[in-house]
């Protein structure tokens, strides 16, 4: 019964969504207003912007650029759960075909000969006016060649990302073509809507692209402030191209002058800022806050969805002892993760949902439907522990670090729980609170200790299981290296069978799960809430890789309500 109800609270992540289009849904036949400010606390309230530069690699940088940077291809919100579609638009890096709409492209071509792809960008996109940088100009196919050949020439890109492009050409002002050498079944994500693949103007490299104050896009905000730790602030882009349709009407958007994102560190203080509507956004909120929060501020509208982070403690398996595949199998039994779950989560999680996202159908398998050896390291079981360490020549059991970040909530409170666990078969693991920082440079560089606890974008199906645990990726803290797995991942991308890469992706899933290179962690449920006066919303949260900016710009605030409500 318990592999059941796994199963079926994986499926919840869509239907939780779909409800909380409710609100959102019965603004139906009002006009939107212009004006006012949207005050947010993002999934990311406890970190500041880690860079502006796109040539830096930064995961996170989508998140804070988006609102001014834009990429060839978007998430079409018209296909939202909340406007009648089958799309929550929750997923950070996981956009179906018939979830894409053109945003810098009106319209894209693959060509079998030569193996090319072909996007015909907008006329009428503009640069808005920046002083000291840039002039107003329309964008032009060069800008898209200049920001791929820089951030392809980057020392911090991701080993192997772009070598299946061959080159990239400007055919006209506004035709870009994409030649490739061999196809890739990622293409679309690596090149027009993926973490790396914005469009950045000569002019604000020319002028210091990790200058805050230099940044220009064509997106519908411009960045006009910026306070370590504290705010970003984007002002309304008055010559944005898009717009909106309600009601079958179109409106030019964004609708707020404003949107702030507010750096909170504080779990407590987030929780505050929101009840007292100093937020009118709060995106993630734990499960052990939500019922005070419904009884302090009734009017809140909420979302519930499955985390898109995973959760997990790397072991290293290039030092002693986890490169014995029988220490890191105890340890996984020696966790009580069901436990966990009902005790630290308040049965708020999913004990299976990492490296797959159920939400993925196809390439996501339940629990039940695994092996027994998979099985096992998902059940509690210290005797079994004990008898596999003792095999391992540590009857006695052993020392290591188990590395954490202080800006995690969650995990600065699960790592003594994973201490203690531990500690019963006589491994002692030594905790090391890390600031962001530090923390995320450990990893990069290799510097990391021999535990390593973290959480990683589900991201998409095959980019889940490459960064990871193929050799030699930048996010892969275990530092997994298997040549024969690394060749399924080349078959995985070469394929143009949809249906093929899920059955290869399958086997691939079980197979490193069994290898357990992590402690495989429960996935929690999280919660959004917003202000009833934040309307055009329903709990979306991404319209490509971490990027929120078009469903910001496509929100209006009701003043009037607001005014209404005391605030």
């Amino acid at each position: 019964m318990m592999w059941k109800r796994i199963a079926q609270g994986a499926a919840a992540a869509v239907l939780a969504s779909a409800l909380a289009a409710g609100p959102a849904l019965a603004d139906k036949g009002v006009k939107p207003q212009y004006g006012g400010t949207l005050e947010i606390a993002t999934m990311f309230a406890t970190l500041s912007a880690l860079s502006w530069d796109p040539h830096d690699w930064n995961w996170k940088l989508n998140h804070d650029t988006g609102q001014f940077y834009e990429h060839l291809v978007v998430g079409n919100l018209d296909k939202s759960v909340r406007k009648g579609g089958k799309h929550p638009f929750i997923a950070d890096a996981y956009l179906a075909p018939d979830a894409q709409r053109g945003e810098l492209a009106e319209k894209w071509e693959f060509v079998e000969n030569p193996l090319s792809i072909v996007f015909t960008l907008r006329k009428g996109v503009m640069f808005p006016d920046k002083p000291g940088v840039m002039k107003s100009r329309e964008l032009v196919a060069e800008d898209v060649v200049f920001s791929f050949n820089r951030l392809r020439s980057s020392p911090k890109n991701i080993r192997g990302y772009f070598d299946f492009v061959d080159r990239v050409e400007a055919k006209d002002s506004h035709t870009v073509v994409y030649y490739l050498k061999e196809y890739n079944a990622e293409w679309d994500y690596r090149i027009a809507w993926g973490f790396y693949s914005v469009v950045t103007p000569k002019e604000v490299v020319d002028a210091g692209a990790n200058n805050w104050r230099n940044v220009n896009g064509t997106g519908p905000f411009m960045l006009t402030d910026f306070v370590q730790g504290n705010s970003n602030t984007y002002t309304r882009n008055p010559i944005y191209w898009d717009k909106e349709k309600i009601d079958g009407v179109e409106y030019k958007i964004p609708f707020v002058d404003k949107v702030v994102y507010r750096t909170i560190k504080d779990e407590t203080t987030q929780i505050t800022a929101l009840r007292t509507a100093k937020v009118d956004m709060l995106e993630t909120i734990a499960w052990r806050n939500v019922e005070e929060l419904k009884k302090n501020a009734p009017q809140l509208q909420w979302a519930k969805r499955l985390s898109i982070l995973g959760s997990f403690m790397a072991m290293r398996v290039d030092q002693k002892p986890f490169d014995d595949i029988r220490v890191r199998r105890a340890l996984n039994m020696a966790i009580n993760k069901q436990e966990i779950i009902a005790a630290h989560y308040g049965g708020n999680a999913e004990l299976f949902a990492y490296p797959m996202y159920p939400d993925w159908d196809g390439y996501f398998e339940p629990l039940d439907k695994m092996p027994a050896s998979i099985k096992e390291l998902f059940t509690y079981n210290p005797k079994r522990a004990k008898e596999l360490l003792k095999e391992a020549g540590y009857p006695n059991g052993f020392s290591f670090k188990l590395q954490y970040c202080a800006c995690s909530p969650d995990h600065t409170d699960v790592a003594p729980l994973l201490a203690a666990y531990l500690e019963q078969i006589g491994v002692k693991a030594e905790l090391v609170p890390t600031e962001y920082a530090a923390f995320l440079s450990a990893m990069t560089t290799r510097k990391h200790h021999s535990g390593y606890l973290m959480n990683s974008s589900h991201t998409n199906p095959t980019t889940s299981i490459r960064k990871s645990f193929v050799s030699e990726q930048t996010w892969n803290p275990a530092m997994y290296t298997d040549k024969a797995f690394d060749k399924k991942m080349e078959e995985v991308y070469a394929s143009r069978d949809e249906e093929k890469r899920k059955v290869l992706l399958r086997e691939m899933t079980r197979e490193i799960v069994d290898k357990a290179p992590y402690i495989w962690l429960p996935t929690p449920y999280v919660y959004a809430a917003w202000w009833p006066w934040v309307k055009n919303y329903g709990g979306e949260m991404n319209t490509s890789s971490l990027r929120p900016g078009p469903i910001y710009a496509r929100i209006w605030i009701d003043q009037d309500l607001k005014k209404k409500l005391g605030y």
